[in-house]
């Protein structure tokens, strides 16, 4: 989160007053309606359900396309814990596969991990790093396999111009606290087709879509036992603010990347992007040439070394590492009679370019907030400690 003002304040209030906190109601405050329509005009993308999470709208995406029990989704080793956990929600098994150089998933490695199980790859922009979707669109194209984009951690982010998250047949966004843009907690899901939509409006609301307001009218997806990610009106009023804000979030934090680079390209190597413009700029990424190195900088300038975010990395994923996929055993992927002989040998050093990457990583944060003082005070901490 970066900044909460006045016009936050003032909308929250609004709804409080109306007293219709509901995501349906009688009144004028529809909140959740309007700022859908508004993420479909900006991402350019068809239909956008608001949820309750990220992990919700991931979950809802898989679901609704048909992927579960039998089905591999693809994942990277270098994404938080709720991306493979959505595939195991789904009933299917989560393969995990190498990040590359950018610290996003491995085009090769995704190639080498397809089996005639693979059902879905999951992109995970991490950090806002966009994924090189063209060519993971092109590999999905020709053997046959859905993309449900993980763009949590790169609100507004795109590749080629395109907005991350619109590429995949889902895509998820994820407003909680830690987000480029929040609603405390929240998050909207992404789909293109018409019908996997319908699916998915019935799953995230338990089928309750039937019971309240018009939103099943005209549809004709069969109504379903689901889950209950609805979201209310509070977060979608503090989100519709937020959302005005987010393309000036990006562009100060792509200038203060801009100056970072300027800065140190000197002293400093930088971990490479695939699409630089597309960025979202959360984070400057330098790369060191073995763990100690990066160590020793992080610890003198107070920094992030990846391979040290514990959930982030695949071998700290307990429940999947451990294949405890469910408390009931009879509900657990990991044991179900349509995943046998599809389930993977999970080990910690199963990613080893993950694992050595990460390593020698160091990540400065960046801020949309950050003065030029406060620019030049890292810079100079960070050739200090260089030296």
């Amino acid at each position: 989160m970066y900044y909460l003002g006045q016009e936050e304040i003032d909308a929250l209030s609004e709804v409080i007053r109306s007293k219709e906190l509901f995501k349906i109601n009688d009144g004028p405050y529809r909140h959740s309606y309007n700022v859908e329509r508004e993420l479909e005009q900006m991402f350019n993308t068809p239909h956008a359900i608001l949820m309750t999470s990220g992990f919700a709208a991931l979950t809802t995406a898989l679901i609704a396309l048909g992927i579960g029990p039998g089905d591999q989704v693809i994942v990277p080793a270098y994404t938080y814990m709720a991306t493979p956990l959505a595939v195991v929600a789904a009933g299917a098994i989560p393969v995990i596969a190498e990040v590359d150089e950018t610290l996003t998933l491995s085009c090769e490695d995704v190639l080498k991990k397809l089996t005639p199980a693979t059902k879905a790859i999951m992109p995970v922009h991490i950090q806002g790093f966009p994924c090189n979707m063209e060519r993971l669109c092109a590999i999905a194209q020709k053997h046959g396999l859905k993309i449900v984009e993980d763009a949590c951690q790169a609100d507004g982010g795109s590749f080629m111009g395109q907005r991350l998250g619109t590429f995949g047949d889902g895509g998820a966004l994820s407003f909680n606290y830690y987000k480029i843009i929040t609603s405390g907690e929240g998050g909207a899901l992404f789909v293109k087709d018409k019908k996997v939509w319908e699916k998915a409006l019935v799953y995230h609301d338990s089928s309750a879509v039937a019971f309240f307001g018009e939103q099943i009218d005209r549809k004709t997806a069969e109504l379903v036992c689901g889950n209950e990610y609805r979201t209310n009106e509070l977060s979608a009023a503090l989100l519709r603010v937020q959302l005005k804000r987010l393309e000036g979030f990006l562009s100060a934090m792509r200038a203060n990347k801009r100056y970072l680079e300027e800065r140190l390209g000197d002293v400093c190597k930088f971990v490479p992007s695939n699409d630089p413009d597309g960025d979202c700029a959360t984070t400057l990424a330098l790369r060191f040439d073995s763990a100690e190195e990066a160590a020793k900088l992080a610890e003198a300038t107070n920094k992030t070394v990846p391979i040290n975010t514990g959930k982030h990395v695949y071998s700290n994923w307990t429940p999947i590492m451990q294949k405890k996929g469910a408390l009931h055993p009879l509900m657990d992927p990991f044991l179900m009679e349509a995943n046998k002989g599809i389930i993977p040998d999970y080990s910690p050093d199963m990613c080893p370019d993950t694992l050595d990457l990460l390593s020698r990583t160091v990540y400065v944060g960046i801020s949309p907030l950050y003065t030029k003082e406060k620019l030049d005070d890292t810079v100079n901490k960070i050739k200090a400690a260089l030296k």
